[in-house]
């Protein structure tokens, strides 16, 4: 087996074992020796790929904001269809999956994963990413006479963000809010630029 590959899905293993630890402990669970018995792998394995497990968590991160790529292309080529707010919704909800948000919080508490991300002033790893994703999608709505022309598209990305993140954070690992809510708080942001769109 090509050494390549086999790199790559031994990171992934390790990664989904990450996961399947945050979702069940939260970030105060997830240390080397949880993430490598989740595994099924000796420890030494997870300090084989990784300079330590710092260098883990931040490429754990990097791999979830890789995701968002992806999720940025997708909502980009939305624009135009269903309703502003429904694409939306439907972008926070999976943004806001269980594991980003348990990530939100270890990295809002870990100092040098921030710093190993080279986010020190940005802002929040991922949170940043995702606010970009929502600015270029509403400025394609923008273009397209779906919002106001001069809707500050920067501003109402960061205050979904924020808003969404408040409403996600804080829950049980395993529950999400209710739809009803978060649509609410989509309309809430976003009707004005809306609204302005047709004056």
């Amino acid at each position: 087996m090509p050494t390549g590959v086999h790199l790559r899905d031994v990171r992934q293993q390790l990664f989904h074992a990450a996961e399947r630890v945050l979702l069940r402990g939260g970030p105060n669970a997830l240390t080397s020796r949880a993430v490598t018995t989740e595994a099924d792998v000796a420890k030494g394995v997870l300090h084989r790929h990784f300079a330590d497990f710092d260098d883990f968590l931040a490429e754990l991160v990097r791999d979830r904001i890789a995701r968002l790529t992806d999720q940025s292309a997708l909502l980009r080529a939305a624009a135009g269809t269903r309703t502003v707010a429904e694409n939306l919704t439907g972008a926070l909800t999976e943004l806001f999956d269980p594991v980003s948000v348990a990530l939100t919080s270890l990295l809002f508490f870990r100092d040098e994963l921030r710093t190993r991300l080279h986010h020190r002033g940005r802002g929040l790893p991922l949170l940043v990413e995702a606010r970009e994703m929502l600015a270029t999608y509403l400025s394609a709505e923008r273009e397209q006479g779906r919002i106001a022309v001069d809707a500050d598209v920067d501003s109402l990305a960061l205050s979904l963000i924020g808003a969404a993140h408040l409403l996600f954070a804080g829950r049980d690992r395993t529950t999400l809010p209710d739809i009803e809510e978060l649509t609410k708080l989509v309309h809430t942001i976003t009707a004005d630029a809306i609204q302005r769109r047709l004056l």
